[in-house]
């Protein structure tokens, strides 16, 4: 299991890396879409949209996100900034204000129509947030899925190491409030680390100690809210009384599984670049 896992994480990391790189812009969202798909048809499972009502949520995806790249709305190297600015606020607002207390309170939303649009919110956000991010820099999409990475992989072991107080035993019991302690902490260390490069990537203002401050402070707020997209996805595998959300990764379950805290992340950091990056 572990060499599985090891093997698809390389393979995951290398295609990863080619499509930043290599593709353009709108190439690159193409091939996001695709993705996005599969972890659309994975919510549909998720939440009970079965059959038709499943095939319909991936349809409704596969427009929108047609709609936004081919249509009216103006996609050249990046999308509008009203575009991003209404569908990124949208997706960052239910990570900050609605998501929060769904997992606290353990909400079991009885609504499919509820779930659909959460589900439509969530990974549009994201796909937005990172094609924008993308058209932006590839180093940049980079930078911000690091952060992710780093407060994954530091809880991870700061839980195994440290871990004693429970962070949401009745949603994601391996969870603990050390671990998370630990992984923002390291987000804390690899923002300063990257706060000399802050010029070099496009910041609007100068870079002085309070915009150091500010970006160290982000940085621990995103991965919070990676977090918080980590503990959704799990209540809703516990509520659909599965343990992965899907197979299509050997070794890692489904693309939902291995994206959730990213659908939480990427959306406000796509908001910070809109506002304080410039375009390149």
């Amino acid at each position: 299991m572990l060499a599985r896992r090891i093997l698809t994480a390389a393979v995951l990391i290398a295609l990863v890396l080619a499509a930043l790189f290599l593709l353009a812009p709108r190439a690159f969202a193409v091939v996001l879409l695709l993705i996005v798909l599969l972890a659309a048809h994975e919510w549909a499972k998720l939440v009970g949209l079965r059959g038709g009502r499943g095939l319909l949520f991936v349809g409704a995806l596969l427009a929108s996100g047609t709609a936004l790249l081919f249509g009216p709305s103006g996609f050249s190297r990046g999308f509008p900034d009203s575009v991003v600015l209404a569908i990124c606020g949208a997706a960052t607002l239910f990570w900050v204000l609605v998501a929060p207390p769904w997992v606290i309170q353990r909400w079991a939303a009885r609504s499919t129509l509820v779930l659909a649009l959460v589900g439509w919110i969530v990974l549009t956000g994201a796909w937005l947030a990172l094609v924008e991010l993308k058209s932006r820099s590839p180093g940049l999409v980079l930078a911000a899925m690091a952060i992710v990475w780093i407060a994954d992989t530091a809880a991870y072991f700061g839980g195994r190491s440290f871990g004693k107080h429970k962070l949401a035993p009745e949603v994601s019991p391996g969870k603990t409030w050390e671990g998370a302690y630990c992984g923002v902490a390291a987000v804390v260390i690899y923002a300063l680390a990257l706060a000399p490069f802050a010029a070099a990537a496009g910041y609007a203002g100068g870079v002085d100690a309070s915009s150091v401050a500010l970006w160290v402070a982000f940085a621990a707020a995103l991965a919070a809210i990676s977090i918080v997209g980590d503990l959704f996805e799990s209540l809703l595998k516990r509520h659909a009384g599965v343990k992965d959300s899907g197979r299509i990764l050997p070794g890692h379950g489904g693309v939902l599984d291995r994206t959730d805290a990213l659908l939480a992340a990427m959306p406000p950091a796509a908001l910070a670049a809109l506002f304080f990056l410039r375009h390149g």
